[in-house]
């Protein structure tokens, strides 16, 4: 899809999300996709959980965001080895998790792995039922074949729905748009509908492997959620020439069901927060004027090294997940 197809798609697709968009004392909710649930615009992102030195830190995050209208939370069996999602389960202690919608994410591309992934996770985050479990780092052309194949992660998650453990099922990736349009199209010869999709969509993305382009579309078409992740692009985005609140804002102005947002502190969590307060639908030249500052910066794709290297490849690290 070329830029000008793009920006005329876009425009179609916010007048749909303005429509389902409500807002309620600074926070904007929208429907996550398809699923009948509504959850906040601002996600919290659980990686950053992990970051605080003071676990106290972590939890007056997680807390001070859902009192400030955050329902959506984001976590991995992997984050810090499980410090993540271990963090977060004392934070929804005294009746938060009653007023969230909780996602988190498993590795395990066989039955084994991924049921004993999931089990950890409920156990981590000391919870009957997780909201949505996704398949983490969709990022091989075979792992959609993984998914889906007999003995495969598929059937550990339908078994978890099954018992109660958890209600919706999604699936992640940083890599490449093409290989999420693989899982989509290996679901369809499945019949099988995906409630959500996680991908990285920044200022920097517009450019280079473009999922907002490539991807985003049709998951609208499809009714399934879209997750933008990385809408700073680990800062990357800040040092290629853009500013904080734009970066939150042009993710925010694309029909995302929630932007997630890392706040491994009180003033980056204020910021995330103020972004969504200002959010305002942008036209199509408010957003070439943002990602035009980028362009140089993201042609190469070395500033988004979550696509072009093997860094952020947790699975790559751990053969043990991959069956």
């Amino acid at each position: 899809m070329d830029r000008r197809d793009f920006l005329t798609t876009l425009a179609a697709l916010q007048l749909a999300a303005k429509l389902d968009a409500q807002t309620s004392n600074g926070m904007i909710y929208r429907n996550l996709g398809t699923t009948g649930q509504r959850v906040s615009a601002l996600g919290l992102g659980g990686y950053h959980m992990g970051v605080p030195k003071e676990e106290s830190e972590s939890i007056r995050i997680v807390r001070s965001a859902i009192d400030r209208g955050v329902t959506f939370l984001d976590n991995s069996c992997d984050y810090h080895d499980g410090g993540s999602e271990i963090r977060m389960g004392k934070a929804l202690k005294d009746g938060y998790r009653k007023r969230i919608f909780l996602m988190t994410k498993y590795n395990g591309r066989t039955r084994e792995m991924a049921a004993k992934q999931i089990d950890e996770s409920l156990r981590r985050l000391q919870v009957e039922t997780i909201d949505l479990i996704q398949f983490h780092e969709n990022i091989r052309m075979e792992d959609p074949d993984r998914f889906f194949a007999p003995g495969g992660a598929l059937e550990a998650v339908l078994a978890a729905k099954k018992a109660g453990k958890i209600r919706y099922i999604g699936f992640t990736g940083h890599k490449d748009p093409a290989v999420h349009l693989r899982m989509l199209d290996v679901a369809a010869q499945h019949k099988f509908h995906f409630d959500s999709c996680q991908m990285p969509l920044n200022v920097l993305d517009y450019h280079f492997r473009s999922f907002a382009h490539q991807v985003v579309p049709r998951l609208v078409k499809e009714g399934i959620a879209v997750l933008g992740m990385k809408p700073m692009a680990f800062g990357a985005a800040l040092k290629a020439g853009a500013a904080p609140i734009e970066c939150l804002h042009y993710a925010l102005n694309l029909p995302t069901s929630v932007v997630i947002n890392g706040c491994d502190s009180m003033a980056r969590l204020d910021q995330a927060l103020e972004a969504v307060r200002t959010f305002k639908p942008m036209s199509a030249s408010q957003v070439e004027a943002i990602v035009a500052k980028t362009k140089q910066a993201a042609m190469t794709g070395k500033y988004e090294a979550f696509k072009t290297t093997s860094q952020f490849d947790g699975t790559a690290q751990h053969p043990e997940w991959m069956g």
